[in-house]
This record gives structure tokens, C-alpha cells and sequence, in this order.
């Protein structure tokens, strides 16, 4: 059986919350850290190991470059892979990165690779409601925080 366990390491309580309904709508089980030093903490003193760790790159207290610098130092937590999430476009040692906004099912689709977990193809109604906060009828994951970037273009897709 795969491993369900997504730890979503975000600053940003909407898109962090937003992210672990989505995922928990999808079957797995996420576990939220609100920066990277929280994140350590709870794989370090909860033992936990998760398959999968969606990251953000700017967060206060301990950052995403900080926490995977962290993380590779670590030889059993090194071996959790690692999507970083984030708007910034710079370069960091990851698994795979997800670039903010970003749509839906292909976050679903990329933790469902990386946790050899199916969960369904389509968007649950979980996913849909936590995506689409907003009476705009922006659907992404970010929708009504200031980094959608829908809300400064007008634009509505299904992306977080």
C-alpha cells in the first residue's frame, strides 16, 4: 500500500489549508508546518515520514532553502522527496518544483506520482470548494490571498 502522507511546509494559512483540503479531499493525509523549522520539528521529534513534501521558499523563521539544506543534511530525511511551491523562480535542489499560481490537478498529479497513490483524476468536490473560495469564481488554491494572481488580472482558471 502507498504511502498517503503529505507534509505541506507554507507560511501562507489560506493556501496552506487550502492545500491540505484538497489533498485530504483526494485521500491522502496531509500534515501542515507553517515554516521550515516547524517542518524540522515535526520530522525530527514526531518521527514522522511523510512520502511526500510540498515546500514554499519564503516563509519567516526558518526558509525553504534553509529547511532543504536542513533536510539533505539529515540521511533519513534526505530521502523524502521534495515539490517546492513557489512564485519565485529561483533555483533550489528539489525533486520537482510547482510554480505558483498553480493549477489544481497538476498538484495532483505530481504528488500522486511521487506517492505512488492514484487518488482520483478529477478534482473532488472537496478540492473544488477549498479552490474556489471567492464569489469571483477564481479556482486556485491562493484565491483571496495576495499572491493570486487572479485577483490583480481578472483572470479565473482552476489553479492554486
Amino acid at each position: 500500500m502507498a504511502d498517503r502522507t503529505v507534509m505541506v511546509v507554507e507560511d501562507d494559512v489560506l493556501i496552506r489549508e487550502m492545500v491540505i483540503q484538497i489533498l485530504a479531499g483526494e485521500g491522502f493525509t496531509p500534515v501542515g508546518a507553517r515554516n521550515g523549522e516547524e517542518a524540522l520539528c515535526r520530522l525530527r521529534q514526531d518521527h514522522l515520514h511523510p512520502a511526500l513534501i510540498l515546500l514554499d521558499l519564503m516563509m519567516p523563521v526558518m526558509d525553504g532553502w534553509r529547511f532543504r539544506a536542513e533536510q539533505l543534511k539529515d540521511p533519513d530525511l534526505a530521502r523524502i522527496p521534495v515539490i517546492v511551491m513557489s512564485a519565485s523562480g529561483e533555483d533550489i535542489e528539489a525533486d520537482d518544483h510547482l510554480d505558483k499560481p498553480f493549477e489544481i490537478e497538476a498538484l495532483l498529479e505530481m504528488v500522486s506520482q511521487f506517492t505512488n497513490f492514484g487518488g482520483s483524476t478529477s478534482t473532488s468536490s472537496i478540492g473544488r470548494r477549498a479552490a474556489n473560495p471567492s464569489s469571483r469564481g477564481c479556482q486556485c488554491a491562493t484565491a483571496g490571498s495576495p499572491s493570486c494572481q487572479h485577483r490583480k488580472t481578472g483572470s479565473s482558471s482552476r489553479s492554486a
